[in-house]
């Protein structure tokens, strides 16, 4: 069952306990050799998309006592919150404070431990216990409507609800037995459609019986045999002992039971047709054939009915079972169905991605014929799930966009810290209602993944496709509150001000992180090189963002990246005013702690913008002598690092053969360190080349400065310049 646990129990709060009734044994997989039709099942009128994230909160605590909280709970408490993700930390804190059997202590950890990993059903029913041995039956009570709103999948806990429930109300009362009817309708409608509900279907019947309800426990048993579940089987022969046990009439429905008893009196009539005519031959004259007492039918009479009713549900029965063997398989490759914080293998994660492949599948299939009427087929399953209908005559869809659901709200309990999951539900569901995917979106970032940047951020451009940039600037902002520091996080905020036309606001927020991060100088370069290439490209304010590099320099002197921006900002402007400005940058360059190669590449640059734009040959001849001057003082010198015969490549390496790229910490991976995005490159560079959305493989990836087009060195001819 979704959600429910075996033996391994310790990720939701309880070992192994006594079922609330001793479940039949699992029974064999259905035969190969049977038929491929399609059964029927029960359904409910609504698909799930989950509990919303913003109404959950766990009930505040009345009455709480007063005094003292235990030794070590101070001690305990503080290292489940200082580090949230360590689930031992929790159970630690939850396994003191029962054994200290302290009400208030109690009532805090669970409080605080269901709000982070709220799938774990066994500390739900912890909670509701605590409460019912306290005294606070109706906080017992909220406590699992709380928990079932959560995760209402869970077999487990409906079950102990409506124990709860059993246990507590008057059923002398007239409105107790509608009161549990109607939680077992809501149990069976939330659950029903789970492959392990078969405890939850037994459950009411029994109840139904105890109540003296026989059509109501036909008419349950009649649903259940329409549903896949492990226990298939079990269903039909609990049906067929139910009215073998009881007359028909007080199983049946009214309706059904007078069509049968019409056809098997047509039928008896016809069969003893001719030995009524022998018989009537034999009889004296005057004498007419006995009349069976009005209202009382013969037990042959009976027999034969149970036999109609029975040969209609073989035929639902068998149907099932071929829905039933069509998911064995799928179902027995599931081995943890339930929620734990421990991984899971990639063996279990391909089950559940096949399972629901298979089931899409089929519904894309059944959903082939376009005179099918998806609100009409809706109505038809709606009906199954409130009334009975005769099995001969149905036409229900059993791979129904219901059941897909279902099954990904199952997957979501066992898979609940896996971003795939969470992703393959919201594209099902977006192109149906983007309401239920933002539901989706919500539960996965607000409960189960909020230290996992991915799904927040597919999150906000999710909002922003659907026009919603508002949002999508709440769940960035709450993002980098909880995650400060991430630089992406920081650039996608950028991004979506800047295409809201909010350039101001988009400028602000990269110079708040220049600011912030003046202590930390490889990331004050990266968000000053972004300010930079905003200023120019977007600001058309050269100006200012030549101020914000040179400010960047003069805190990272030694940062070939700024240089190199920098150089390129000034050759990217008007050639006849930039030429002492781009001279003055390669100087200040040749002047820093920057490597050997490093600066020969920006001595080239320098040449080579001489070269295109000087209006004077002696001005590009004094910056060849200079460019001369430092490969020989650098050791470059041959004849071909001067003449353009030397492959840039070779140029661009350092004496030890790594290329000219990375300076600085390489990306991080922990959440909080705040670098995860590396610099960009050059201001004049072209980004749009990029594989993706923020996709940075490495610091700066232009190793070889190629984006600039110079991927060879001078190519002058040879008698150009004098050799020096």
């Amino acid at each position: 069952m979704a959600a429910e646990g075996c033996e391994e129990m310790s990720g939701n709060g309880e070992l192994e306990e006594p079922s609330v009734m001793d479940a039949p044994e699992v029974p064999p997989p259905p035969p190969p050799e049977m038929s491929e039709e399609n059964g029927s099942e029960a359904v409910a009128p609504e698909a799930p998309v989950g509990p919303d994230p913003a109404s959950f909160s766990v009930p505040s605590a009345v009455g709480d006592e007063e005094g003292e909280l235990p030794a070590d709970f101070e001690r305990l408490w503080k290292a489940a919150h200082d580090n949230p993700q360590d689930f031992t930390s929790w159970t630690d804190l939850l396994q003191y404070c029962e054994q200290e059997s302290h009400i208030t202590a109690s009532r805090r950890a669970l409080e605080a431990f269901l709000i982070r990993y709220p799938l774990c059903y066994g500390y739900w029913k912890k909670f509701a216990d605590l409460e019912r041995r306290s005294g606070y039956n109706d906080r017992a009570e909220e406590v699992c409507i709380q928990g079932l709103q959560v995760i209402p999948l869970s077999v487990d806990l409906w079950i102990h609800y409506i124990n709860l429930l059993l246990g507590t109300l008057d059923m002398n009362l007239p409105e107790s037995p509608k009161r549990i009817r109607s939680v077992f309708e809501d149990a069976v409608v939330a659950a029903g459609l789970d492959f392990h509900s078969d405890r939850l279907w037994d459950l009411y019947v029994e109840w139904e019986k105890e109540q003296g309800n026989m059509k109501n426990a036909a008419a349950v048993l009649d649903r259940v045999l329409r549903v896949p579940t492990q226990l298939y089987n079990t269903h039909y022969d609990k049906f067929k002992e139910h009215l073998n046990n009881h007359p028909p009439k007080e199983v049946l429905s009214s309706e059904e039971y007078e069509e049968l008893r019409a056809y098997c009196r047509q039928s008896q009539k016809a069969e003893r047709a001719e030995q009524a005519q022998e018989e009537e031959e034999e009889r004296p004259p005057g004498e007419e054939e006995p009349a069976t007492p009005e209202g009382t039918d013969s037990e042959e009479l009976m027999q034969k009915i149970r036999e109609q009713v029975l040969l209609r549900r073989d035929k639902v029965y068998q149907d099932n079972e071929g829905e039933v063997r069509k998911r064995w398989h799928f179902e027995d490759a599931i081995k943890r169905p339930y929620f734990h914080v421990k991984p899971l293998d990639r063996v279990q994660l391909r089950a559940w991605h096949s399972y629901l492949d298979w089931e899409i599948a089929e519904l894309n299939r059944d959903t082939k014929d376009p005179t099918q009427d998806p609100n009409q087929a809706a109505t038809e399953e709606s009906e199954v799930t409130t009334q009975p209908q005769e099995a001969s005559e149905e036409a229900v869809v059993t791979h129904s966009d219901y059941r897909v659901r279902i099954l990904f709200e199952r997957c979501l309990i066992a898979c609940a810290l896996y971003e795939e999951f969470w992703t393959r539900y919201i594209q099902y569901l977006e192109p149906q209602s983007v309401d239920e995917a933002r539901a989706v979106y919500k539960r996965a970032c607000e409960v189960h993944l909020t230290y996992k940047p991915n799904i927040h951020m597919q999150w906000a451009t999710f909002e922003e496709r659907h026009g919603n940039s508002t949002e999508a600037r709440r769940v960035l902002v709450a993002l980098e509150k909880s995650m400060p520091g991430l630089a992406i996080v920081r650039l996608r905020r950028v991004a979506l001000e800047r295409r809201a036309g909010q350039l101001d606001i988009s400028e602000a927020l990269l110079r708040e992180a220049v600011d912030e991060s003046k202590e930390k100088p490889t990331l004050h370069a990266f968000y000053s090189i972004k300010l930079a290439r905003l200023l120019q490209k977007v600001g058309r304010n050269p100006s200012e963002a030549r101020r914000v590099l040179q400010e960047a320099l003069e805190i990272s002197p030694d940062n070939d990246k700024l240089h190199l921006n920098l150089l390129e900002l000034e050759v990217s402007g008007d050639p006849w005013v930039s030429a002492e400005a781009v001279q003055e940058c390669v100087t200040r360059a040749l002047a820093a702690p920057l490597a050997s190669h490093t600066k020969i590449l920006l001595s080239q640059r320098g040449l080579q913008f001489a070269e295109d734009y000087s209006n004077s040959i002696k001005s590009v001849l004094s910056v060849y002598d200079a460019h001369q001057k430092l490969l020989n003082e650098l050791g470059g010198t041959k004849r071909g690092a001067e003449n353009g015969d030397e492959d840039a490549e070779k140029l661009s390496k350092s004496d030890d053969g790594s290329a000219v790229a990375v300076s600085g910490e390489a990306p991080p991976t922990m959440p909080h360190v705040p670098i995860t995005t590396p610099p960009p490159p050059m201001v004049g560079t072209d980004m749009s080349a990029q594989a993706g959305y923020g996709a940075y493989s490495s610091w700066y990836q232009q190793p070889q400065y190629s984006s600039y087009g110079y991927q060879n060195t001078w190519n002058y001819n040879q008698g150009y310049y004098p050799p020096s």
